[in-house]
């Protein structure tokens, strides 16, 4: 059996089968048809306590768990000898940088070559075992076309402590990322859009419910009435172009929710080149970024962020731990082209 663990975030719908479709998490691939015949079955426990009405009318902060029959999840996970950039390693964790393009965990469509079949080939059974058979020791992870740094657990204690952090938000996480537009405090138009602010520094702070599309379950939506509670800042590194045009920008979480840097960008006007998804594409000015910059954000094939820094207390010896990834040839080349002017 696998069971699917996670909590109900705020305002959630009236109904128990509403709220679990904005509240499961996206790669669970739970429709919410599927999630109604989940809870006649009795698979779905809310608090702990099994609930068989699809209309019952669950609250914010409920902790919910799906179990799943084996026929929903592969028996087992073939190791595959996939090349990890390993920073840093010890009997309870493992920390990597993932290169852009690798999914973290199997799932519908995508049963191998993720990083959890190249660290079981790396680790053998030292994986803890509290994520379930389809995520052994995978505590949190990053989309498919973000590069950067994961920490995975090997012990299940790690596993607790680091789960433990993650959802107390004591973690540090730092993305960079290169985005349309410079967001600046100078701005008017950034002061008009809700749930956005600005803290001393240039400090740009985005505020809002997160949660499920209501025409794209693959997508996430800002809300203010309903969904998951996110928190992105966002201070601005490098401007490109005269006048600029776009920029380099370091990015930092207070919550953790799926695409949230993605999602918060876009929804204040700067979204990330090459986001598929919540990006789309935009003509920069050649005249003020150069025919090479232009190009290079206009071919750019992924979403430019990438996981930068990542700080935490390491679970077991209680030591604070902080690594550091440079960004990628591609999102280096795509900078450097933003600084051309030819």
């Amino acid at each position: 059996m696998t069971v699917i663990t996670f909590q109900i975030g705020d305002n959630p719908a009236p109904r128990l089968d509403k709220a679990l479709a904005a509240f499961v998490p996206l790669d669970a691939d739970l429709s919410r048809s599927r999630l109604v015949k989940l809870i006649a079955e009795g698979a779905v426990k809310i608090d702990g306590a099994v609930v068989t009405d699809a209309k019952y009318k669950v609250a914010a902060g409920a902790d919910v768990g799906i179990t799943l029959a084996p026929a929903a999840a592969p028996d087992h996970i073939k190791a595959e000898n996939i090349p990890l950039d390993v920073v840093f390693e010890d009997a309870d964790l493992i920390v990597v940088n993932k290169p852009a393009g690798m999914v973290v965990h199997p799932a519908p469509g995508t049963p191998g070559g993720t990083l959890v079949n190249a660290l079981m080939h790396h680790c053998g059974d030292d994986l803890s075992g509290v994520g379930g058979v389809k995520r052994p020791g995978i505590v949190h992870r990053i989309d498919k076309d973000t590069s950067g740094l994961l920490v995975a657990a090997k012990s299940d204690a790690a596993h607790n402590g680091l789960a433990t952090q993650f959802a107390d938000h004591s973690v540090d996480r730092r993305y960079l990322a290169v985005c349309y537009g410079v967001p600046d405090h100078a701005d008017p138009r950034l002061r008009g859009i809700k749930g956005t602010s600005f803290e001393p520094g240039n400090i740009l702070k985005v505020q809002t419910f997160l949660g499920r599309h209501k025409t794209d379950r693959q997508r996430q939506a800002v809300s203010f009435d309903q969904g998951r509670h996110a928190v992105t800042r966002a201070r601005v590194v490098d401007p490109f172009g005269s006048p600029p045009v776009a920029a380099l920008v370091e990015c930092w979480l207070e919550t953790g929710r799926t695409h949230q840097i993605r999602v918060h960008m876009a929804h204040v006007g700067h979204a990330l080149i090459g986001d598929p998804t919540y990006g789309g594409r935009r003509k920069l000015s050649e005249k003020a970024i150069g025919a090479r910059g232009v190009t290079a954000a206009a071919n750019f094939s992924r979403q430019a962020l990438h996981a930068a820094t990542l700080g935490f207390t390491h679970p077991v010896s209680g030591q604070r731990l902080e690594f550091e990834a440079e960004m990628p040839a591609d999102m280096r080349d795509l900078v450097a082209a933003m600084h051309s002017t030819h």
